[in-house]
């Protein structure tokens, strides 16, 4: 099977006047179709670099990055931005979405950039398509601020996934969210992961990362951990324990 995601020792090194911060030390990764991984670590060990090298925006100091067999490591602005178009998908923390335009029309946006000029009837369906993807077709018409937190997200997650992209990068999904709503868009990445979309997501929550099939561990700038998730937790039967233990909370006088 083919990887994903090729990392050959990369490095990532800022200068900060005349000091060297060398962000990533020599990561070499592998990751192929079909994975859900979380990348975890401390304020400054590198994993929101790593990223943005993932995503490509950003460019490894030294090292060769092959994202679905294409070496993107020297590319330039301009064919990075096709390749992030094309092959990425990402879903941030901020919902990011446009407040004046509906649900549907903020999933279609990344198809107005998209190499393969589509009409606007195919952008309509595959915007419909992508909504269904994450249980939200029935507020397609709905704008963001008629929209709940966790909804807002799934819009994100499926303008993430408008233009069908090998790889789903998501840095702090949950960061913005409540315990219940955090564990309903993980039940959005597994049922998405289940149908064959790679993840790949930032967390600091071990609770959350518990719910990925994978976890890598980053300190000063290296991969010090990357392990199976052994006891991977559903995110239907978690939510489901949690309904219960609010409601019985509530029966208690």
């Amino acid at each position: 099977m083919n990887a994903v995601i090729q990392l050959e020792d990369i490095h990532k090194t800022y200068q900060t006047g005349e000091v060297e911060v060398k962000a990533v030390r020599g990561v070499s990764l592998q990751l192929v179709p079909g994975e859900f991984v979380a990348i975890m670590g401390a304020s400054g060990s590198g994993k929101s670099t790593l990223m943005n090298i993932l995503g490509c925006l950003d460019r490894p100091t030294r090292g060769r990055y092959l994202l679905d067999g294409v070496d993107v490591s020297g590319l330039g602005r301009d064919e990075l931005a096709d390749i992030r178009n094309q092959k990425l998908g990402f879903v941030f923390q901020g919902f990011n979405l446009l407040s004046r335009t509906s649900a549907r029309e903020n999933v279609e946006l990344p198809m107005l950039y998209s190499r393969r000029a589509l009409s606007s009837r195919e952008q309509h369906e595959r915007a419909g398509r992508a909504l269904d993807l994450v249980g939200l077709a029935e507020r397609a018409d709905h704008h963001p601020n008629q929209l709940s937190g966790g909804q807002q997200q799934r819009v994100a997650i499926a303008r993430a996934l408008a233009n069908q992209p090998a790889l789903l990068l998501a840095d702090e999904p949950t960061g913005n969210l409540d315990s219940q709503t955090s564990i309903e868009i993980m039940g959005v990445f597994q049922k998405l992961n289940e149908q064959g979309i790679t993840v790949v997501m930032i967390t600091h929550e071990l609770d959350i990362a518990r719910f990925t099939k994978r976890n890598l561990v980053m300190r000063d700038g290296r991969v010090v951990s990357d392990v199976p998730v052994e006891k991977r937790l559903n995110a239907e039967v978690e939510l489901r324990a949690l309904r219960e233990s609010q409601a019985a909370v509530k029966l208690v006088p």
